[in-house]
């Protein structure tokens, strides 16, 4: 006899007796059926930042290129979210459908400082529970875009990138590290062998005989800020969870990678509703310690000779304004680092431009005589101390703002923890209220009006370097580097963004470049990684719509890496790629004929008999290059072509290159020295005359070293 089927459940949830005690039961908690890989998606598509009371979508999209290792997990999960908003979604309170245009907003969110910048103008925000795809052609290209979209936004929005294991997990490293070593948030969703291991090898796995739960996928161990591997579909929930804390923490951010086995990925499972919440992650703007601030208005109080030296934490603070308001009231003259160049705008009375060994020479000057050196938002790399060499006064001593306590301790330095916006706000304040009890009585604080003299007469005279680097007497001839920077500085307005990482170029562009906007200059010079330009301005329009996108690139950058010329034109996006073509690798040759290398390896040309590189030119169309990838191609042969070839590609509403040979500069017409050196190691020994004298400079620089204590 057939029994029927028993009711179904009641839709509403009601308690029932337990069946050993009697007494009732809560209801079960609701629940979703989905693969690992679509709940990861639809967990991500519900993840946000808040900052200043204003909320952003943490991830708005999903680079990829699929594999065996992800096309049957995350690349069906992205068919299924990648337009629809997933079921039952539980709004939250505030979340704005795109991030308003601050240059032109005049409103301030509530809890925002009073002279805090607000975040630039960004792509509007995906539909509430999708997650779109981006197309990318190299895995490590992919990553260069995401991390460039996070800059853009100021570390608050952010992609995720997925590939299949083997070659595609490995391509991730090189990406993985820049955002790392820049602070820059990036999700990487790398495929992975078998949990399971139903073989053992599977095609692509790395065999490694003392360990079986390695996979290629370690590689990202140690570039990643966080790095789990879901070997279970359950593992995903305290894992993901901890992968939006590191993402959105402005002292840990970096790279996150999940590893993804390719069958756990395709796994069913019973996922708690509330999983797929919407989740807000509150980016701390950490107010000072009142004792470390106490310790820093003593410290800036007694100062003579002081100099502010801006980082990167400045911009993703979101502080250029807080700045501002400190230069203004206090005189403190302003030099900036590469991260941090654009801090304050070009033409700001205080700004000295780039500091160390491609600063300018006037921030340099300062910089030797200074008695207190007040670092913001700065790691303190070599290029920006010259190798420990450009702070020579004896009893230099350093102030450190940072919201990461590591770096606020550097050069032996006071440490002032806390968001860069906020404690500049305070110091201000504290600096013009008499908050301490210093000998000299009260008053607000103000440099001596000679410093202030001193060093304002220093700029105005590099500011006529710059303009005599940037002329270009002969209309009709090949331009200079330089040259090539004083047409673009003639077209640009605060609108335009400029993006470099890599060779000559930052080095250039940091002692000559006039930064008008807080986003303008985006050079990546923590990792410095050719091949990082063109995905950049991919990333960069993708966060900033509507305004004009330079990716400045040598031709040894071009090679390097220009496949993601072919997504820009995909994608319709206008980027305009300026290829200046030196014929080799221009810095690292000048580097080379500095430390004794002759330039030995770095000009394209055909090798010659005698088995160096020094035949005729390499025939390399670059140009030819970039239109078959789909760019619309202009090309420039003199200064006149140049002015006309910038301005139709700024105008373009098309991906367009402008190419360019470029004239090796002489003393007159180059960009100016900075004064400041870099330590690059000679050989103590050495048959050649070029290596032996670049040994004897090298001892003679490198006795002005000196550690801060």
């Amino acid at each position: 006899m057939e029994h029927p089927l028993p009711p179904p459940p009641p839709s509403t949830p009601h308690l029932t007796p337990h069946p050993s005690r009697g007494g009732p039961v809560p209801p079960s908690p609701p629940t979703r059926r989905l693969t690992t890989a679509q709940a990861l998606l639809t967990f991500l598509a519900h993840q946000h930042t808040e900052h200043h009371g204003i909320r952003h979508r943490l991830i708005t999209a999903t680079w990829g290129i699929f594999g065996h290792g992800n096309v049957a997990g995350l690349g069906q999960a992205l068919t299924e979210c990648r337009t629809s908003p997933a079921p039952g979604r539980l709004p939250g309170p505030g979340i704005p459908g795109h991030t308003p245009d601050s240059r032109t907003s005049t409103s301030t969110p509530p809890g925002t400082p009073a002279a805090a910048t607000p975040a630039p103008a960004a792509a509007p925000t995906p539909a509430p529970g999708t997650m779109p795809f981006l197309q990318g052609r190299n895995e490590q290209a992919m990553v260069h875009a995401a991390t460039a979209y996070a800059r853009q936004s100021r570390r608050l929005s952010a992609h995720a990138v997925t590939t299949s294991i083997g070659p595609g997990a490995t391509n991730l490293v090189t990406g993985a590290a820049l955002a790392t070593v820049n602070r820059l948030p990036v999700l990487l969703l790398p495929g992975d062998g078998f949990a399971a291991r139903p073989a053992d090898p599977v095609l692509q796995q790395l065999e490694v005989p003392y360990a079986g739960d390695v996979s290629v996928n370690d590689c990202l161990r140690p570039v990643s800020r966080y790095f789990d591997r879901i070997t279970r579909p359950e593992a995903l929930v305290p894992a993901a969870l901890a992968a939006m804390r590191v993402l959105a923490d402005p002292a840990e951010t970096g790279a996150v990678t999940l590893a993804l086995p390719q069958d756990v990925q395709v796994q069913a499972y019973d996922w708690p509703e509330e999983f797929f919440a919407d989740r807000v992650w509150r980016v701390r703007s950490q107010e000072p310690d009142q004792r470390e601030l106490f310790d820093a208005v003593r410290a800036i109080r007694s100062a003579r000779r002081p100099l502010l030296v801006a980082g990167g934490g400045v911009h993703h603070s979101g502080a250029e304004s807080a700045l501002a308001h400190f230069a203004d009231r206090t005189g403190i003259p302003v030099a900036s680092t590469q991260s941090g160049k654009g801090s304050l705008p070009y033409d700001h009375p205080a700004d000295l431009g780039g500091i160390g060994h491609t600063g300018t020479a006037a921030a340099n000057r300062v910089a030797r005589t200074a008695d207190l050196v007040i670092g913001v938002g700065t790691r303190w790399t070599d290029f920006t101390t010259a190798s420990r060499t450009l702070f020579q006064n004896p009893g230099v001593r350093f102030l450190n703002l940072n919201v990461t306590g590591a770096d606020a301790h550097k050069m032996g330095g006071l440490a002032l923890v806390g968001d860069a916006g906020r404690s500049l706000l305070a110091l201000t304040t504290a600096l013009r209220d008499r908050t301490d009890d210093h000998e000299d009585g009260p008053g607000a604080y103000r440099v001596d009006p000679a410093h202030e003299a001193e060093y304002r007469a220093a700029k105005e005279g590099w500011e006529r370097r710059v303009t005599a680097a940037y002329a270009a007497p002969d209309e009709k001839a090949r331009p200079t580097q330089a040259q090539v920077l004083g047409v673009l500085d003639t077209l640009v307005t605060d609108e335009d963004i400029l993006i470099n990482a890599a060779g000559s170029l930052p080095g250039d562009l940091h002692k000559l470049w006039r930064t008008r906007a807080a986003d303008q200059y985006h050079v990546e010079y923590g990792y410095s990684c050719m091949g990082y330009e063109i995905p950049a301005a991919v990333g960069v329009q993708l966060a900033a719509p509507g305004r004009p996108v330079w990716a400045l690139v040598g031709d040894g950058t071009y090679l390097m890496n220009p496949t993601e010329i072919v997504t820009a034109v995909q994608e319709r996006l206008p980027i305009k790629v300026v290829i200046l073509d030196n014929h080799g690798y221009a810095s690292i040759g000048g580097l080379s004929e500095a430390v004794g290398g002759e330039r030995f390896g770095t000009d394209y040309r055909f090798r010659a008999p005698d088995g160096s590189y020094t035949g005729e030119p390499l025939p390399l169309d670059l140009a030819a290059n970039a239109a078959s990838l789909g760019m619309r191609t202009l090309r420039a042969r003199t200064v006149a072509d140049l002015r006309e070839a910038l301005k139709e590609a700024r105008e373009s509403t098309v991906p367009t290159c402008v190419y360019v040979e470029t004239e090796t500069p002489d003393t007159v017409s180059g960009p100016p020295p900075a004064d400041a050196w870099w330590d690059v190691p000679v050989a103590e020994t050495a048959t050649r005359p070029s290596a032996a004298w670049a040994r004897e400079e090298y001892d003679r620089q490198v006795a002005a070293r000196r550690h801060h204590l």
